[in-house]
């Protein structure tokens, strides 16, 4: 049995988002490319490295299922690899598996092409800014696996496939922490970056990275060619982050304990490599 996932309150963000005078503040945030890009420049740097040891200790992070190194930097660290055997990846041919550690949210895809995220209502079409390629998913599922700051932040290739097309779409960077949703259409106003797939077990599946609050930075190593399931496909650079799968019809069989804690509300924790859903026969 799964664990179920609770997010700790974020007093920083509750003053962000919910009171007059963080909103104030929060608006250049949000705008600011060149507040993104110095806050990058800062966790890029050597200085940033005293950050390392209080974040790991407050997120209680468990440093021994990864890579022993020297870090030179906050973001080297944010970054850093885990042990192959801290991660198995299940390679059965008909199984789809989680592409990172997250929380995860399966929704139906209605027929207006429309699904909830912590009661805000999204398309699908304004999410990846197609229309045509949205209409592709219609009654499939929108899988949403949520990153928190103390999760392995490397993504994988859930089967084997090749890439169709990938492009970024700018916007507004945003927490994704659940505290902001009432406020803010976190996933249309985020930096994203959607790469559609075909994949030989679960028809297309298209990829939705979202960029978060700063920095946020999406880092995808493979952007064309064909991929192997468990291949890394990105990783993100500091900021809570989100992956947004989006499944087709009749392409999956999502476990039954993660369908029965969507329709509660309630988020899934999953690791990288784990097995979600099986191919629909």
């Amino acid at each position: 049995m799964r664990k179920t996932c609770k997010d700790n309150p974020n007093k920083g963000l509750s003053f962000l988002y919910n009171t007059y005078v963080g909103r104030i503040i929060l608006k250049p945030l949000v705008k600011s490319k060149f507040i993104s890009a110095l806050t990058g420049k800062f966790m890029d740097s050597s200085i940033s490295k005293f950050m390392i040891k209080p974040f790991i200790k407050s997120h209680n992070i468990k440093m021994d299922e990864y890579v022993n190194k020297k870090y030179n930097s906050f973001n080297d660290f944010f970054i850093r690899n885990i042990k192959k055997e801290a991660r198995l990846i299940n390679g059965r041919k008909n199984a789809l598996i989680a592409p990172c550690d997250s929380k995860l949210t399966c929704y139906k895809i209605t027929k207006d092409l429309k699904f909830n995220v912590k009661n805000s209502t999204y398309s699908v079409s304004s999410l990846i800014n197609d229309e045509n390629v949205a209409n592709a998913f219609n009654e499939g599922y929108a899988l949403v696996f949520r990153l928190s700051p103390e999760d392995y932040h490397h993504y994988l290739f859930c089967d084997d496939g090749i890439i169709i097309n990938n492009y970024k779409i700018d916007g507004k960077y945003h927490s994704v922490n659940p505290i902001v949703y009432d406020n803010y259409k976190v996933f249309r106003e985020n930096t994203r970056e959607c790469t559609l797939v075909k994949t030989n077990n679960f028809k297309n599946i298209m990829y939705v990275e979202v960029g978060a609050l700063l920095v946020g930075k999406i880092c995808n190593i493979k952007k064309q060619g064909k991929f192997k399931k468990g291949e890394e496909k990105g990783y993100f650079m500091y900021g809570g982050s989100t992956v947004i799968l989006l499944i087709q019809k009749d392409a999956l069989l999502i476990d039954d304990e993660i369908i029965k804690n969507s329709n509660k509300n309630i988020e899934t924790c999953v690791k990288y490599g784990e097995k979600i859903g099986e191919k629909k026969n």
